[in-house]
C-alpha cells in the first residue's frame, strides 16, 4: 500500500478542484519530466512512452515501489494530519497542491526513486561475500533491507516536498489570501513533513547498518543546504538582476536534486555488502541520472510547443543559466530590461529570447551528457533486465524529439 492509494481514500477531504498553481518562494524539483526519451532511438514516441518504462521497470522488481511502511500509513498521526489538511481546502496554500500531487501521479514520478534503488538492488544482485543478507527475505531478487531502504528514501523525498510547500509570509499579497490561513497552512507542512522525516529516521535505525546511516543523514543534510541556497538565490536570481552561475548551480543541483538518490544506490550496494568500486558504480548513475532528470525538467518551459503564454519559469533553471553565461552579465540584464512591461517580467517574451540563443541547446547536450556517465556506470553491472530497465530510464530523459 503505497501513500498515494492512502491519499486516494482521503481525496474527499481535498475537493475536486485545487488552488492555482502559484509559484512560492521554493522551486520544483524532480518532478516535471515529460515524455523525452532516448536520443538513440530505442524508445517509442508515444506520448505515453516514460509510463510505460516505469510500469515495465516495476513489473521487473515484482511489485511498484513502496511508498512507505504500512505501519506508517495507518498510523494515528497520518490520520490526524489528513484530517488538518482538509481544513486548508478552499485556501491558495500550496501544501493542497502538493497533496493532489500525490493523489493523482498521472507521471508516476512519484515513486521513482524508490524504484531506482531497486532497479540497481536487483541489477547488482548478491554479493559473493554477503553472509549476512542471506538471511533477510528475498522478493523478486531483491533484499527486504533494500527494499526498506527504497521506501526510506521516498519518506525522506516526499518530506522534503511537504516542507518546499512552506510559504514564504513576507512576500504575501492580497490575492493570496487571508495571512491566518497561510500560517496555518505552514505550521502543518512543518508538522507533516517532520512526521515524514521521523519515521524516515526510524526506518535507518532499523537496518542496524552505521554507513547506510550516515550516507543517508549525510543526503538529508545536502538536500537542506541545498534548498537553503535555492531559495536564497531565488530570492536573488528571481529579482531580475543577480546570477548564480554554472558552477553554482551544478553545486546546488546535486545537493538538492542528487545526493538522495546517488547516496540510496550506493547504501543499496552497502546492504548487500558489495564493494566499494560497485558502490561506486551505483552512486555515478543515481549522481548522474537524477542530474539528467533535473536538466529535463528545467528545459520543458523551453521545448513545449503550447507553452503558456502567461507561465513563468525559473530563472536559475539550467537553461537560463548557460543563456546567462553566454552572453555575459551587461546583455543579460539589457534583456532582462526588454522584457519588462508595466514593471512586470514578460516571461513569454523573455522565454522566447533565451529561446534564440544557445542556452537551451547546451542544456539538451548537458543533459545528455549526464545520461551518457549515467550509462558508462551501468556497464560494471552484468547484463540484466533490470539493467536495461535502468538505461530505459536514462533514454526517457534524454531524448527531446
Amino acid at each position: 500500500m503505497s501513500l498515494r492509494q492512502l491519499l486516494l481514500r482521503l481525496s474527499g477531504y481535498l475537493g475536486a478542484s485545487g488552488p492555482p498553481n502559484r509559484h512560492w518562494w521554493y522551486f520544483r524539483s524532480l518532478d516535471s519530466i515529460s515524455s523525452a526519451g532516448s536520443w538513440r532511438g530505442r524508445s517509442s514516441r508515444s506520448p505515453a512512452h516514460w509510463n510505460q518504462v516505469v510500469s515495465e521497470a516495476e513489473k521487473i522488481v515484482g511489485y511498484p515501489a513502496s511508498f512507505m511502511s504500512l505501519r506508517c500509513l495507518l498510523s494515528d498521526e497520518l490520520s490526524n494530519i489528513a484530517m488538518q489538511v482538509r481544513k486548508l481546502v478552499g485556501t491558495r496554500h500550496p501544501l493542497l497542491t502538493t497533496a493532489r500531487a500525490l493523489v493523482h501521479d498521472s507521471r508516476h514520478n512519484l515513486q521513482l526513486r524508490g524504484l531506482v534503488v531497486l532497479l540497481i538492488s536487483k541489477a547488482a544482485g548478491p554479493s559473493t561475500r554477503n553472509a549476512s543478507c542471506q538471511n533477510y527475505d528475498m522478493v523478486s531478487g531483491v533484499y527486504s533491507c533494500q527494499r526498506s531502504l527504497a521506501e526510506i528514501t521516498e519518506l525522506i523525498h516526499t518530506a522534503l516536498l511537504v516542507h518546499r510547500g512552506i510559504v514564504n509570509l513576507s512576500e504575501l499579497q492580497s490575492s493570496d489570501g487571508p495571512l491566518k490561513d497561510m500560517q496555518f497552512g505552514n505550521k502543518i507542512a512543518i508538522l507533516s513533513g517532520d512526521f515524514l522525516l521521523a519515521n524516515a529516521c526510524n526506518g535507518l535505525a532499523l537496518l542496524q547498518n552505521t554507513k547506510v546511516v550516515e550516507l543517508l543523514s549525510s543526503a538529508l543534510m545536502d538536500l537542506v543546504h541545498g534548498v537553503y541556497q535555492e531559495n536564497s538565490a531565488s530570492t536573488k536570481g528571481n529579482s531580475i538582476t543577480d546570477d548564480i552561475g554554472m558552477s553554482t548551480w551544478k553545486e546546488q543541483t546535486f545537493l538538492s536534486h542528487c545526493a538522495l538518490l546517488a547516496k540510496s544506490c550506493q547504501a543499496a550496494m552497502e546492504l548487500a555488502e558489495h564493494d566499494a568500486a560497485v558502490q561506486d558504480m551505483a552512486f555515478q548513475y543515481g549522481k548522474h541520472m537524477a542530474m539528467s532528470h533535473k536538466i529535463n525538467s528545467d528545459l520543458q518551459p523551453f521545448i513545449k510547443d503550447k507553452a503558456g503564454d502567461s507561465k513563468t519559469f525559473n530563472l536559475n533553471s539550467a537553461p537560463v543559466v548557460l543563456h546567462q553565461e553566454f552572453l555575459g552579465r551587461d546583455l543579460w540584464i539589457k534583456q532582462i530590461g526588454e522584457a519588462q512591461e508595466k514593471g512586470r517580467l514578460n516571461y513569454s517574451k523573455l522565454r522566447e529570447t533565451i529561446r534564440a540563443g544557445k542556452g537551451v541547446t547546451s542544456a539538451i547536450d548537458l543533459c545528455r551528457y549526464h545520461g551518457n556517465k549515467a550509462l558508462e556506470a551501468l556497464e560494471s553491472f552484468p547484463p540484466s533486465e533490470a539493467r536495461s530497465a535502468l538505461e530505459n530510464i536514462v533514454f526517457a530523459v534524454t531524448r527531446f524529439s
